[in-house]
Formats: structure tokens, sequence, C-alpha cells
């Protein structure tokens, strides 16, 4: 009898831990573009974005995709996108000239709201409120970094007033690397995040140093997720070292007043973090896929396959994933 029970209590203990198990499913692989941008507006309507004028998008929870390549932009690489509907969408390129386009036919057609040739123009993020209000921000120009505004679902963009562009240091940039590096904080205000030679937090008018790993062109914060406008997690690390796990995750339960590394981090250099909801948060880079269900005090490793970016549905729990070679997955429970 004693035998049985224990064994019984081994099942039940089985189960409660398949029950937890997390994994990636793999949806898509073997394309010749890199995803960036990734916009999951509910549980089956999924689009992407990246190298070579690519877009693609899905209705079916990634079962069948429409692949595109947005004419005229054949060499344009769209590093994020911003879904609505599975008609309505916004896509960023990044480099000179810079261009924003939208579509409201699912992508048949794609109609330029925003285009800037000046010298040194380059792109990284967009962020929504909502529908129609949303917010872009770019490498420094002459030392300040530009920063654009919508009012109208993106169809025109102006930016910011010059004496109001925050000031960077020599040396620090901003990397499009997931789409990420800028969020909501609340329901007015943005957070971003910058790298390189120096790597810092910008809320309001707070500049605040982040002690993760920086001092190179390739080191400093990717991304930065928001549980509350005092409770953020930021990752980066150094993206030519991507099984370095040295200073590449942080934590700020006071808004930024104070940072706390993760008792054990994430597994190497990522370019993206997202918050889940309750206490759970998923992180990912060039070596795989980290979980948390701690509000990223402790991270396990899930998955080796790369990814660029994870996004959980604006209207919905399902995540997913883009990375290198088309690649898409899932995450499954």
């Amino acid at each position: 009898m004693k035998e049985i029970k224990r064994l019984f209590f081994l099942a039940l203990l089985l189960l409660s831990f398949g029950a937890e198990a997390q994994m990636v499913k793999l949806l898509s692989l073997g394309k010749k573009f890199s995803l960036r941008g990734l916009s999951v507006v509910n549980d089956k309507t999924v689009w992407v974005s990246g190298s070579s004028g690519t877009v693609g998008m899905t209705t079916d929870g990634g079962e069948n995709w429409k692949w595109m390549t947005v004419k005229g932009y054949e060499k344009t690489d769209f590093r994020d996108i911003e879904a609505f509907n599975d008609n309505t969408a916004i896509i960023m390129g990044i480099d000179v000239p810079a261009n924003i386009l939208k579509t409201t036919d699912g992508g048949e057609t794609w109609k330029p709201v925003f285009v800037n040739s000046a010298k040194g123009m380059f792109l990284d993020a967009m962020e929504f409120w909502n529908e129609n209000s949303g917010i872009v921000i770019g490498d420094p120009i002459d030392n300040k970094f530009f920063i654009a505004r919508t009012f109208d679902g993106g169809n025109t963009w102006l930016p910011i007033p010059e004496q109001n562009k925050p000031v960077a240091d020599s040396g620090e940039a901003c990397f499009a690397s997931s789409g990420t590096n800028i969020r909501a904080l609340n329901k007015q205000e943005a957070v971003f995040i910058s790298g390189g030679l120096r790597s810092r937090l910008f809320i309001r008018d707070k500049k605040i140093d982040l002690p993760i790993i920086q001092g190179t062109e390739s080191t400093g914060a990717n991304s930065v997720a928001v549980k509350s406008s005092k409770y953020l997690i930021v990752v980066g690390g150094d993206f030519n070292k991507k099984d370095a796990t040295e200073k590449n995750c942080f934590i700020t339960s006071n808004g930024g007043k104070s940072f706390s590394p993760p008792q054990t981090p994430p597994h190497g250099y990522r370019s993206c973090v997202e918050y889940l909801g309750d206490s759970k948060w998923i992180s990912c880079g060039l070596n795989g896929v980290d979980y948390s269900t701690d509000d990223g005090k402790n991270w396990s490793w899930i998955g080796k396959q790369g990814f660029h970016v994870v996004r959980k549905a604006m209207h919905g729990n399902a995540v997913y994933f883009a990375g290198g070679e088309g690649r898409i997955g899932k995450l499954e429970f």
C-alpha cells in the first residue's frame, strides 16, 4: 500500500511539473530573410516584418502565412511593425531614407506616411499606446535622439521640438534589435533605453545610468519591458558574445532609483524581454529563450533556438517569436 501511495504521489508531481513546462514550437524556418518586427494582435492574428522588404501575416495562429515583399522597398529592412487588426499595420524602415508605411487592406497596398533622408537618420523602434497615439525613436542626430509622434493612427508623424529631444552622450545610441527599446510606461508616457559606449534609461526628464554591461559598440541595453510604472526589466549584453551572461539583465522595482541583478540571469545576450502577466516574463536572444515565474529573479533556459523578438498578444494570451532565417515560434505550455 505504501508503495502504491508513493507511486501515486510521484505521478501527481510529474503531472504538476508537466502542466508548468514550457516549450517553443517552431512554425516557420528556412527563409532568406531575418525577422525583427513582430506584432501579435490576438491569439490568431500575427504580423512580422524584416529584411528584404518582407512582411508576413497569419490569421490562424501561424498554421498558414501570407508573405509579401513591399513593392519599391525590396532592399529595406523593416525592423519594427505595429498592427491593430488583420487589415491595418504600420512598418518601420530603419536606414536613410528612413520610412514608415501603413496598410489598411491587409498588406495589398502600402502608403508612405513618413520619409526622412537626413544624414545619419536611423530609426530603431515604434510603440503605440492605442490605435491613435504612437511614438518612434531613432539614433542621435547632432547628439540628440530623434523622436516623432503620431496622434492619428500613424497617418502623419511630427518630430518633437528640438529643445525637447534627449541629449545623447558620445557613442550612445539605440539598438534596432527587436522594436522594444521604447515602451509605454503608462497611459501618457514612454520609457526608452540606450546602449553602446554608454547605456541609460530615459524616463520623462530623467537620464538614469544602467548597470548593464557597456563601453563598446556591441554592448548595452537592447530591450525594456514594463509591469508597472515602477517595475521594469532591462536586458541586453554583448551581441558579439551570445553566450555571455555578465551584466545582461537588471530589475528595478522603484522606477529606476535602484537596480538589482537576477539571482539566475538569462543564459546569454538577450535582444528582447516581454512581460506576460502575474510574475511571468520571457526573454530571447541568439542562443535561445529564457522564462521566469518570479518577476525576473530567476530565469530558466526553455529553448536553445535563437530568436530576435518575442511578444505577447495585445488581446489574448498567445506568445510568439521571430528571428533569423524567417524563424517564427510560438510558446506552448
